[in-house]
């Protein structure tokens, strides 16, 4: 009798990382291009009002949804082990009784949104009173998509296990697309907020369909009959419940800066961090893209090659350094001109040193994304919760006495401090998890502390002739290192075969046509 071939190689190779990476990515950006187009149509139908009510409907649904308890991201990691100790038998029963457990908190979420909806009505939020039975009405709609949030959440964890990022994002792309195109379908006929929130509560119901018929696709014994292992529950929780701290947790950690700002400061002058900093941060949708990706494959090579995982570890840690790297060393160089040209004179003036350091930090935190996906796709998600509750009231002294020290300058050197302090013990810990502590790190460390120097000396030329030409220098010889000391002979050997092939087959200027 033979045995059925190993998953792990075919779930964990390089080619078909590379492409779930670009599937992933394309899935996130193509909905926030459509969401830039939208916004002003949206703004001029619905009003700014509605608009604003809108968003922040979606805001409070969407932290009540973390009342999945993290089980969603949870799944993935049990179902990816599962395939790779080739229990595949056992994980229909995993998965409904995950789907089942994430409904009923769901029913839970949205009751209790229902139930807190008039008092975020008419007291909590300054909600003009001609639109707070719109408003009433809209979150009470809301409510009713949290099962289904959640339920689509742990959905999405099966076929992340299993590598389907390219169903997820044939998915996720028109049903990104049609949250902002589904209002505008409506505005023709009614600029009423329930309207509006009536036809998002539809395509979210679609996408929990499109999902499970997904699923169903991709793993066919999942049809074969509805199971539930109660035993299941209890690891399960555990393992979510740290998910859900580090979810809870981050986001206050992210926006305290900006809170002491204004207390500390004022407002006003609030606007010239937080511009530069939503604009900095995008750019950890590409190491988002790629970790979303590697946590599968970290859970299911940590349970059958350990040294897949560190090797998985070093080339997507070198892979994003070399794409980060020049991106972030061109918005350091030209940070004041940029921000000259986008906000004008007034807020440039402020923000140059601003966006000079949260860029700085992005570049560290974006390399601390996947030893952090490793760390939870171990088992461990307390650690990182452990690590972010541990320097919450640090974090807090630390913004407050630099903002006072250096202003909205002093917020950005806490943030990059601290996430660099963050990406140090992310490291150390993911190492923890692999056969040897990989040598890596130790080059790693010195091409991140070179990395800042470079930083620190692209600040000091004036003029943009001679900005521009320390952007080509250092970036030539940037390519030029990184090919002789970051790629092995074998990654060398392989671009140049690719490279032969893309030559081949390019057409001649020569020749008949």
């Amino acid at each position: 009798m033979t045995s059925s071939p190993d998953p792990t190689p075919n779930l964990t190779s390089g080619r078909l990382l590379a492409r779930n990476t670009i599937w992933n990515l394309l899935g996130l950006l193509l909905p926030l291009v459509v969401g830039l187009v939208a916004a002003p149509a949206l703004l001029r139908g619905m009003g700014v009002e509605r608009v604003g009510l809108l968003s922040m409907a979606w805001v409070i649904i969407g932290y009540f949804s973390l009342f999945d308890l993290g089980i969603g991201r949870a799944l993935t990691k049990v179902v990816a082990d599962r395939l790779g100790t080739r229990e595949e038998k056992s994980i229909p029963p995993l998965v409904w009784t995950s789907l089942l457990l994430m409904v009923l908190l769901g029913v839970f979420a949205g009751l209790t949104t229902w139930a807190i909806g008039p008092w975020l009505v008419h007291r909590m939020l300054k909600i003009p009173e001609a639109l707070q039975t719109e408003a009433l009405h809209g979150f009470y709609l809301l409510a009713t998509s949290i099962p289904m949030v959640t339920a689509t959440s742990g959905l999405r964890g099966i076929l992340e296990a299993q590598q389907r990022f390219r169903v997820l994002s044939f998915i996720r792309i028109p049903m990104s697309t049609f949250s902002f195109a589904g209002p505008l379908l409506v505005l023709p006929f009614s600029h009423d907020l329930v309207s509006v929130i009536g036809v998002l509560v539809a395509g979210r119901l679609i996408a929990c369909v499109a999902h499970l018929w997904a699923c169903f696709h991709a793993m066919p014994a999942l049809r074969q009959g509805f199971a539930l292992r109660l035993s299941l529950v209890h690891p399960l929780l555990v393992l979510g419940s740290w998910m859900t701290v580090s979810n809870l947790v981050s986001p206050i950690i992210v926006y305290l800066d900006r809170f002491l700002i204004g207390a500390v400061l004022s407002v006003s002058v609030g606007a010239a961090y937080t511009l530069p900093f939503d604009m900095v941060t995008r750019l950890t949708i590409i190491p988002g893209a790629m970790a979303g990706v590697l946590f599968p494959a970290f859970a299911l090579s940590l349970v059958k090659d350990p040294d897949r995982t560190a090797l998985l570890l070093r080339r997507g840690v070198k892979y994003l350094f070399l794409i980060i790297f020049p991106v972030i060393l061109a918005i350091i160089v030209f940070a004041p001109e940029a921000l000259r040209l986008w906000l004008g004179g007034t807020l440039a003036a402020s923000s140059g040193g601003v966006l000079r350091w949260l860029a700085a930090g992005v570049f560290v935190n974006s390399l601390a994304q996947l030893p952090f996906s490793l760390v939870q796709s171990a088992g461990r998600p307390d650690i990182a919760a452990k690590v972010q509750l541990l320097e919450f009231l640090p974090y807090l002294l630390a913004v407050f006495l630099l903002v006072k020290a250096r202003g909205i300058e002093g917020a950005a050197i806490a943030w990059t401090v601290r996430v660099t302090i963050d990406a140090a013990l992310m490291f150390f810990f993911a190492c923890r998890h692999l056969p040897r502590r990989p040598f890596f790190l130790v080059k790693l460390g010195a091409s991140v502390a070179a990395a800042f120097v470079v930083f620190y000396a692209a600040t000091l030329p004036s003029s943009m002739m001679l900005k521009a030409g320390v952007l080509m220098v250092v970036t030539l010889v940037f390519a030029v290192a990184f090919w002789f000391l970051g790629f092995t002979l074998e990654e060398r050997t392989f671009v140049l075969r690719r490279q032969r092939v893309v030559d081949a087959k390019a057409p001649t200027l020569t020749g008949t046509s």
